[in-house]
Protein backbone atom coordinates (compact mmCIF):
# COMPACT_ATOMS: atom_id res chain seq x y z
CA UNK A 1 0.00 0.00 0.00
CA UNK A 2 1.60 3.02 -1.28
CA UNK A 3 1.83 5.87 1.68
CA UNK A 4 4.17 8.33 3.19
CA UNK A 5 2.87 7.75 6.64
CA UNK A 6 4.65 5.66 8.86
CA UNK A 7 2.86 4.62 12.02
CA UNK A 8 3.53 2.29 15.42
CA UNK A 9 2.05 -0.89 15.10
CA UNK A 10 1.86 -3.13 18.48
CA UNK A 11 0.31 -7.05 18.07
CA UNK A 12 -1.44 -8.57 21.01
CA UNK A 13 -1.56 -11.89 21.51
CA UNK A 14 1.54 -12.23 18.97
CA UNK A 15 2.62 -15.87 20.84
CA UNK A 16 -0.94 -17.44 19.15
CA UNK A 17 -1.29 -18.36 15.45
CA UNK A 18 -3.29 -15.19 14.46
CA UNK A 19 -0.76 -13.31 16.31
CA UNK A 20 1.83 -14.98 14.48
CA UNK A 21 -0.16 -14.45 10.96
CA UNK A 22 -0.50 -10.80 11.29
CA UNK A 23 2.87 -10.58 11.87
CA UNK A 24 3.46 -12.34 8.96
CA UNK A 25 0.60 -10.54 6.95
CA UNK A 26 2.41 -7.02 7.73
CA UNK A 27 5.67 -8.09 6.80
CA UNK A 28 4.69 -9.57 3.64
CA UNK A 29 2.94 -6.33 2.55
CA UNK A 30 5.28 -4.06 3.92
CA UNK A 31 3.15 -2.38 5.51
CA UNK A 32 4.37 1.41 6.84
CA UNK A 33 5.10 0.27 9.95
CA UNK A 34 8.23 2.05 11.86
CA UNK A 35 7.73 0.04 15.19
CA UNK A 36 6.34 -3.57 15.44
CA UNK A 37 5.37 -4.03 19.20
CA UNK A 38 4.70 -7.74 20.70
CA UNK A 39 2.70 -8.27 23.01
CA UNK A 40 1.51 -11.46 25.52
CA UNK A 41 0.77 -12.31 28.92
CA UNK A 42 3.57 -12.22 31.82
CA UNK A 43 4.15 -15.47 30.83
CA UNK A 44 5.69 -15.34 27.47
CA UNK A 45 7.96 -12.72 29.00
CA UNK A 46 11.49 -13.11 27.46
CA UNK A 47 10.23 -15.23 24.14
CA UNK A 48 10.47 -14.06 20.67
CA UNK A 49 8.58 -14.35 17.75
CA UNK A 50 9.36 -14.26 13.75
CA UNK A 51 9.17 -10.80 12.10
CA UNK A 52 10.39 -9.89 8.50
CA UNK A 53 13.41 -12.11 8.21
CA UNK A 54 14.31 -11.67 12.27
CA UNK A 55 12.41 -11.80 15.25
CA UNK A 56 11.11 -9.55 17.68
CA UNK A 57 10.83 -9.98 21.65
CA UNK A 58 7.85 -10.07 23.43
CA UNK A 59 6.62 -8.03 25.76
CA UNK A 60 4.11 -8.13 28.67
CA UNK A 61 0.41 -6.46 27.96
CA UNK A 62 -0.03 -4.14 30.66
CA UNK A 63 -1.94 -0.94 30.58
CA UNK A 64 1.31 1.00 29.97
CA UNK A 65 2.11 -1.12 26.51
CA UNK A 66 -0.09 1.53 24.04
CA UNK A 67 1.87 4.61 24.42
CA UNK A 68 3.50 6.01 21.33
CA UNK A 69 1.27 3.28 19.18
CA UNK A 70 -1.03 4.12 16.18
CA UNK A 71 -2.55 0.85 15.65
CA UNK A 72 -3.20 -2.37 17.97
CA UNK A 73 -3.94 -5.37 16.09
CA UNK A 74 -5.58 -7.78 19.01
CA UNK A 75 -5.39 -11.39 18.78
CA UNK A 76 -6.56 -12.56 21.88
CA UNK A 77 -9.75 -13.25 23.69
CA UNK A 78 -12.29 -11.40 24.11
CA UNK A 79 -11.93 -10.86 27.67
CA UNK A 80 -8.28 -9.17 26.86
CA UNK A 81 -9.84 -7.83 24.47
CA UNK A 82 -12.74 -5.77 26.29
CA UNK A 83 -10.27 -5.42 29.23
CA UNK A 84 -7.27 -3.70 26.94
CA UNK A 85 -8.99 -2.15 24.23
CA UNK A 86 -10.40 0.36 25.58
CA UNK A 87 -7.10 1.40 26.99
CA UNK A 88 -5.56 1.46 24.04
CA UNK A 89 -7.94 3.68 22.01
CA UNK A 90 -7.36 6.00 25.23
CA UNK A 91 -4.06 6.57 24.74
CA UNK A 92 -4.90 6.97 20.94
CA UNK A 93 -4.57 3.90 18.70
CA UNK A 94 -6.93 2.49 16.55
CA UNK A 95 -7.75 -0.79 18.16
CA UNK A 96 -8.80 -3.71 15.26
CA UNK A 97 -9.94 -6.38 17.44
CA UNK A 98 -9.96 -9.86 16.09
CA UNK A 99 -12.25 -11.60 18.90
CA UNK A 100 -16.23 -10.92 19.26
CA UNK A 101 -15.92 -8.78 21.83
CA UNK A 102 -16.62 -5.59 19.50
CA UNK A 103 -18.48 -6.87 16.72
CA UNK A 104 -21.78 -6.69 17.57
CA UNK A 105 -21.38 -3.24 19.75
CA UNK A 106 -23.61 -0.10 17.81
CA UNK A 107 -20.25 2.03 17.82
CA UNK A 108 -18.28 -0.37 16.69
CA UNK A 109 -17.71 -0.66 13.01
CA UNK A 110 -17.80 -4.32 11.65
CA UNK A 111 -15.37 -4.18 8.50
CA UNK A 112 -14.50 -6.08 5.47
CA UNK A 113 -12.25 -3.55 3.52
CA UNK A 114 -13.80 -5.58 0.01
CA UNK A 115 -17.48 -4.82 1.51
CA UNK A 116 -17.70 -2.01 3.42
CA UNK A 117 -14.42 0.27 3.76
CA UNK A 118 -16.40 3.41 4.30
CA UNK A 119 -17.66 2.26 7.73
CA UNK A 120 -14.65 2.55 9.27
CA UNK A 121 -15.19 6.22 9.13
CA UNK A 122 -17.57 5.76 11.86
CA UNK A 123 -15.30 4.18 14.81
CA UNK A 124 -14.81 5.90 18.17
CA UNK A 125 -11.53 4.15 18.53
CA UNK A 126 -12.19 0.51 17.92
CA UNK A 127 -13.15 -1.57 14.66
CA UNK A 128 -14.32 -5.09 14.38
CA UNK A 129 -12.61 -8.06 12.55
CA UNK A 130 -15.75 -10.36 11.92
CA UNK A 131 -16.10 -14.22 12.02
CA UNK A 132 -13.78 -16.13 9.67
CA UNK A 133 -16.63 -17.34 7.83
CA UNK A 134 -18.62 -13.96 7.77
CA UNK A 135 -15.68 -12.25 6.12
CA UNK A 136 -15.22 -14.47 2.84
CA UNK A 137 -19.29 -15.30 2.66
CA UNK A 138 -19.67 -11.26 2.99
CA UNK A 139 -17.10 -11.03 -0.28
CA UNK A 140 -18.39 -13.28 -2.17
CA UNK A 141 -22.37 -11.90 -1.40
CA UNK A 142 -21.67 -8.65 -2.01
CA UNK A 143 -21.02 -8.54 -5.57
CA UNK A 144 -24.65 -10.68 -6.10
CA UNK A 145 -26.42 -7.85 -3.53
CA UNK A 146 -25.23 -4.98 -6.02
CA UNK A 147 -25.98 -6.76 -8.95
CA UNK A 148 -29.62 -8.31 -8.28
CA UNK A 149 -30.21 -7.75 -4.56
CA UNK A 150 -30.22 -10.64 -2.00
CA UNK A 151 -33.49 -12.41 -0.84
CA UNK A 152 -31.95 -15.23 1.44
CA UNK A 153 -29.22 -17.17 2.16
CA UNK A 154 -28.52 -20.57 3.25
CA UNK A 155 -24.82 -21.40 4.10
CA UNK A 156 -23.27 -24.66 5.87
CA UNK A 157 -19.65 -24.16 7.28
CA UNK A 158 -16.53 -26.67 6.78
CA UNK A 159 -14.34 -25.37 9.32
CA UNK A 160 -10.60 -26.20 9.31
CA UNK A 161 -9.08 -27.18 12.77
CA UNK A 162 -6.65 -23.88 13.08
CA UNK A 163 -10.05 -22.16 13.54
CA UNK A 164 -10.36 -23.60 17.16
CA UNK A 165 -6.70 -22.72 17.82
CA UNK A 166 -3.47 -24.69 18.30
CA UNK A 167 -3.98 -27.27 20.44
CA UNK A 168 -6.89 -28.47 17.96
CA UNK A 169 -4.42 -28.59 15.12
CA UNK A 170 -1.69 -30.68 17.34
CA UNK A 171 -4.28 -32.98 18.41
CA UNK A 172 -5.74 -33.78 14.74
CA UNK A 173 -1.92 -34.28 13.71
CA UNK A 174 -1.83 -36.59 16.81
CA UNK A 175 -5.13 -38.40 16.42
CA UNK A 176 -3.88 -39.24 12.52
CA UNK A 177 -0.49 -40.05 13.24
CA UNK A 178 -2.67 -42.64 16.64
CA UNK A 179 -4.60 -44.18 13.89
CA UNK A 180 -1.58 -44.88 11.56
CA UNK A 181 0.27 -46.84 13.82
CA UNK A 182 -3.22 -48.83 15.09
CA UNK A 183 -3.47 -47.02 18.83
CA UNK A 184 -6.23 -45.29 20.04
CA UNK A 185 -6.56 -41.83 19.43
CA UNK A 186 -7.28 -39.19 21.98
CA UNK A 187 -9.48 -36.52 22.05
CA UNK A 188 -8.90 -33.17 24.88
CA UNK A 189 -8.91 -30.44 23.04
CA UNK A 190 -12.19 -30.75 21.37
CA UNK A 191 -15.98 -32.71 21.91
CA UNK A 192 -14.62 -35.61 19.52
CA UNK A 193 -12.33 -37.02 17.79
CA UNK A 194 -11.44 -35.09 14.65
CA UNK A 195 -9.40 -36.76 12.69
CA UNK A 196 -11.15 -39.63 9.89
CA UNK A 197 -14.59 -37.26 11.46
CA UNK A 198 -16.34 -34.13 11.34
CA UNK A 199 -18.33 -32.76 13.62
CA UNK A 200 -21.39 -30.37 13.66
CA UNK A 201 -20.77 -28.74 17.18
CA UNK A 202 -17.97 -27.54 19.23
CA UNK A 203 -19.25 -23.99 20.08
CA UNK A 204 -21.38 -22.60 22.67
CA UNK A 205 -25.64 -23.91 22.64
CA UNK A 206 -27.16 -21.05 21.96
CA UNK A 207 -31.39 -21.12 21.71
CA UNK A 208 -33.34 -22.70 19.14
CA UNK A 209 -30.00 -25.79 18.94
CA UNK A 210 -27.88 -23.21 17.23
CA UNK A 211 -24.66 -22.27 18.12
CA UNK A 212 -22.81 -19.48 19.00
CA UNK A 213 -20.49 -19.78 15.54
CA UNK A 214 -23.69 -20.21 13.96
CA UNK A 215 -25.57 -16.99 15.51
CA UNK A 216 -21.79 -15.05 14.86
CA UNK A 217 -22.53 -15.73 11.30
CA UNK A 218 -25.90 -14.70 10.64
CA UNK A 219 -25.55 -11.67 12.86
CA UNK A 220 -22.34 -10.39 11.23
CA UNK A 221 -23.38 -10.81 7.73
CA UNK A 222 -26.59 -9.26 8.35
CA UNK A 223 -24.34 -5.75 10.10
CA UNK A 224 -21.23 -5.69 7.59
CA UNK A 225 -23.54 -6.30 4.13
CA UNK A 226 -26.45 -3.21 5.88
CA UNK A 227 -29.11 -5.88 5.95
CA UNK A 228 -30.57 -6.19 9.13
CA UNK A 229 -33.70 -8.33 7.88
CA UNK A 230 -31.64 -10.64 5.26
CA UNK A 231 -33.16 -14.24 5.63
CA UNK A 232 -30.23 -16.27 6.73
CA UNK A 233 -29.26 -19.53 8.34
CA UNK A 234 -26.00 -21.34 9.14
CA UNK A 235 -25.02 -25.01 10.13
CA UNK A 236 -21.47 -25.29 11.37
CA UNK A 237 -19.51 -28.53 11.31
CA UNK A 238 -15.64 -28.44 12.22
CA UNK A 239 -13.85 -30.97 9.78
CA UNK A 240 -10.34 -32.81 10.01
CA UNK A 241 -8.38 -30.47 7.63
CA UNK A 242 -5.53 -28.07 9.42
CA UNK A 243 -5.92 -24.66 7.96
CA UNK A 244 -8.69 -23.45 5.46
CA UNK A 245 -12.74 -23.20 5.84
CA UNK A 246 -14.96 -23.82 3.03
CA UNK A 247 -18.69 -23.08 3.16
CA UNK A 248 -21.44 -24.25 0.81
CA UNK A 249 -23.68 -21.39 -0.10
CA UNK A 250 -27.44 -21.39 -1.87
CA UNK A 251 -28.38 -17.80 -2.53
CA UNK A 252 -32.02 -16.53 -3.50
CA UNK A 253 -31.76 -13.36 -5.15
CA UNK A 254 -34.27 -10.25 -5.97
CA UNK A 255 -33.68 -10.50 -9.99
CA UNK A 256 -32.67 -13.42 -11.70
CA UNK A 257 -28.68 -13.89 -11.93
CA UNK A 258 -27.62 -17.04 -14.47
CA UNK A 259 -24.45 -19.19 -12.91
CA UNK A 260 -23.12 -17.91 -16.24
CA UNK A 261 -23.71 -13.91 -14.56
CA UNK A 262 -22.38 -14.59 -11.68
CA UNK A 263 -18.91 -16.42 -13.19
CA UNK A 264 -18.57 -13.18 -14.55
CA UNK A 265 -19.23 -10.97 -11.83
CA UNK A 266 -17.10 -12.93 -9.38
CA UNK A 267 -14.16 -12.44 -11.59
CA UNK A 268 -14.16 -8.69 -11.61
CA UNK A 269 -14.85 -8.73 -7.99
CA UNK A 270 -12.49 -7.65 -5.39
CA UNK A 271 -10.52 -10.01 -3.69
CA UNK A 272 -12.52 -12.90 -5.32
CA UNK A 273 -10.58 -15.72 -7.60
CA UNK A 274 -13.37 -18.43 -9.78
CA UNK A 275 -11.70 -21.42 -10.09
CA UNK A 276 -14.54 -23.70 -11.39
CA UNK A 277 -14.28 -26.36 -14.66
CA UNK A 278 -15.80 -29.41 -12.84
CA UNK A 279 -15.26 -31.05 -15.81
CA UNK A 280 -11.04 -30.37 -15.62
CA UNK A 281 -11.51 -31.01 -12.19
CA UNK A 282 -11.15 -27.96 -11.17
CA UNK A 283 -13.04 -26.30 -7.92
CA UNK A 284 -10.91 -24.32 -5.02
CA UNK A 285 -9.98 -27.10 -1.46
CA UNK A 286 -8.43 -26.05 1.60
CA UNK A 287 -5.34 -27.32 0.55
CA UNK A 288 -4.97 -25.36 -2.64
CA UNK A 289 -5.75 -22.04 -0.66
CA UNK A 290 -3.99 -22.13 2.07
CA UNK A 291 -1.37 -19.61 2.43
CA UNK A 292 -3.27 -17.57 -0.33
CA UNK A 293 -5.10 -14.01 0.43
CA UNK A 294 -8.23 -13.97 -1.67
CA UNK A 295 -11.62 -15.79 -1.42
CA UNK A 296 -11.60 -18.71 -4.22
CA UNK A 297 -15.55 -20.11 -5.54
CA UNK A 298 -16.45 -22.41 -7.56
CA UNK A 299 -19.03 -24.88 -8.24
CA UNK A 300 -21.38 -22.31 -9.47
CA UNK A 301 -24.66 -23.52 -10.26
CA UNK A 302 -28.12 -22.41 -10.75
CA UNK A 303 -30.29 -23.68 -7.74
CA UNK A 304 -33.10 -25.82 -9.49
CA UNK A 305 -35.07 -25.72 -6.55
CA UNK A 306 -35.87 -21.93 -6.67
CA UNK A 307 -36.47 -19.49 -9.42
CA UNK A 308 -34.24 -17.11 -8.65
CA UNK A 309 -31.52 -19.38 -7.18
CA UNK A 310 -27.27 -20.19 -7.25
CA UNK A 311 -25.62 -22.45 -5.56
CA UNK A 312 -21.70 -22.29 -4.86
CA UNK A 313 -18.77 -23.26 -3.16
CA UNK A 314 -15.89 -21.11 -1.51
CA UNK A 315 -12.95 -21.76 0.62
CA UNK A 316 -10.23 -19.00 2.13
CA UNK A 317 -7.58 -19.46 4.38
CA UNK A 318 -9.35 -18.65 7.53
CA UNK A 319 -5.90 -17.43 9.40
CA UNK A 320 -5.15 -14.53 6.80
CA UNK A 321 -8.36 -13.69 5.29
CA UNK A 322 -10.63 -14.92 7.67
CA UNK A 323 -8.41 -12.93 10.57
CA UNK A 324 -4.85 -11.47 9.99
CA UNK A 325 -5.07 -10.34 6.60
CA UNK A 326 -8.70 -8.88 7.08
CA UNK A 327 -7.33 -6.73 10.29
CA UNK A 328 -4.22 -5.66 8.09
CA UNK A 329 -6.35 -4.30 5.53
CA UNK A 330 -8.54 -2.67 7.25
CA UNK A 331 -5.16 -0.70 9.23
CA UNK A 332 -4.04 -0.06 5.61
CA UNK A 333 -7.60 1.19 4.41
CA UNK A 334 -7.80 3.55 7.70
CA UNK A 335 -4.72 5.26 6.66
CA UNK A 336 -5.05 5.70 3.42
CA UNK A 337 -8.39 7.36 4.42
CA UNK A 338 -6.38 9.35 6.80
CA UNK A 339 -8.70 7.99 10.17
CA UNK A 340 -5.18 6.88 11.18
CA UNK A 341 -3.35 10.44 11.86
Amino acid sequence: MPTSKRVNVAVVGATGMVGHEMLRVLAQRNFPSDRVVALASERSKGLTVAYNGGSISIEPLDEKSFKGIDIALFASTSDIALMFGPLAAEAGALVIDNSSAWRMKENVPLVVPEVNREDIRDNEGIVANPNCCAIPLTVILNPLKQAAGLERVLVSTYQSASGAGRALVDELEDQTKAIAAGEEPQAVAYPYQLAYNVVPGGWRPEPEGYNEEEVKIVNETRKILHMPDLRITATCVRVPVPVGHGESVFVETTRKITADEARTLFGTAPGVIVEDDPHAKLYPTPHGVAGKDEVYVGRIRNDASTQNGLALWLVSDNLRKGAALNAVQIAEQAIAMGVVK
